[in-house]
């Protein structure tokens, strides 16, 4: 009896027990992890830095922390995406289509990129500020037609002086209106333009011109970093100041755009700069984009992309890409 009674009462605390932690887990919020559609671009060299075009989807494989994806489109340069098929193969995608069941977005977005161009119009670019925005200028008129281009100024504060747009007119207008002005705050306008950026979708770059110190952010340039990381934005850094004479910010510089999926130029001549804009414009014609949507993967933190190549036994091919992402998290 004593035996019957004992089980009663300790079966009675279990459901008691199993129902206080029901009540609990209820008033807790429940995080996942939100998938969204990734967006990856990269090139490809040989070992002298020539491109590599006319690569096929089933000439790479994707990885997220080893695991496999699954392509869902693939592009060239500026040209229109492609639906990737289970079978490899691709075919044209219906104007305006998209995948709003997984979240997706019109294809008509995936056309072309979308470039942002940081232009720094503080005191430090006093002497070179009519040169800077020619070659910023020639830069423009030279985009592929598909792109999209906005200019932002910054010194203390960031300017929107042309927004998003394909009229290549009403961007250079609003270039020429960019005025000098007095400290740099080049992380504060770099963070808002990658923020301004991540609204668009399809593929973007950040193009930052600047003569190297920051004297007035408040924000860290890691911290813009990252956020650049996870949100798949390439920022690409032209420099007008000598490699040496500011160590710091030619580390930050080169770290923004090697862990972003960019590059970094030094150029303290108006030639310089022509060249330095000519070698981003070809990255963005040679480059390829694909779309997927990541495979399960119980990694909450910064996931490792890898693109390999199915047929480069010498290993004599080079793919220049991000390196990952932090997924967004939901509740």
């Amino acid at each position: 009896m004593k035996k019957r009674n004992k089980i009663l009462i300790l079966t009675t605390l279990l459901a008691a027990v199993l129902a206080l932690a029901g009540v609990l887990a209820a008033q807790q919020p429940v995080f996942r992890i939100k998938v969204d559609m990734v967006v990856l671009s990269f090139t490809v060299t040989d070992n002298r830095g020539r491109y590599i075009n006319g690569l096929k989807p089933g000439d790479f494989r994707i990885l997220e922390d080893g695991i496999p994806q699954k392509l869902t489109t693939f592009s060239e340069g500026s040209r229109p995406p492609l639906r990737v098929l289970d079978s490899g193969a691709t075919e044209p995608i219906a104007a305006g289509a998209g995948e709003p069941e997984r979240g997706g977005i019109s294809t008509d977005a995936l056309v072309g990129t979308n470039v942002f161009v940081l232009f720094d119009t503080s005191n430090y670019m006093y002497r070179g500020f009519v040169y800077a925005s020619d070659a910023i200028a020639d830069f423009i008129r030279g985009l592929d037609r598909a792109d999209s281009v906005a200019v932002y100024t910054f010194s203390r504060n960031l300017n929107r002086a042309a927004p998003l747009s394909r009229e290549r007119n009403e961007v250079l207008q609003g270039l020429r209106k960019a005025v000098a002005g007095d400290e740099a705050a080049l992380y504060n306008g770099l963070l808002l333009a990658l923020r301004d950026a991540a609204k668009v979708p399809g593929r973007k770059v950040v193009i930052v011109f600047s003569n190297g110190p920051d004297s007035a952010s408040m924000v860290a340039p890691d911290d813009v970093r990252a956020v650049a990381e996870d949100e798949g934005i390439p920022i690409y850094v032209i420099s007008t100041s000598d490699l040496n004479r500011d160590p710091i910010s030619t580390g930050v510089f080169r770290r923004l755009s090697a862990r972003t999926g960019g590059k970094t130029f030094f150029a303290k001549t108006w030639q310089k700069q022509v060249e330095a804009f000519e070698a981003i414009r070809e990255d963005l014609g040679n480059s390829y984009t694909v779309t997927y949507y990541p495979q399960p993967n119980p990694n909450e933190g910064f996931r490792r992309i890898s693109v390999e190549l199915a047929n480069d036994p010498g290993k004599k091919m080079r793919v220049s890409a991000r390196p990952g992402y932090r997924p967004r998290m939901g509740s």
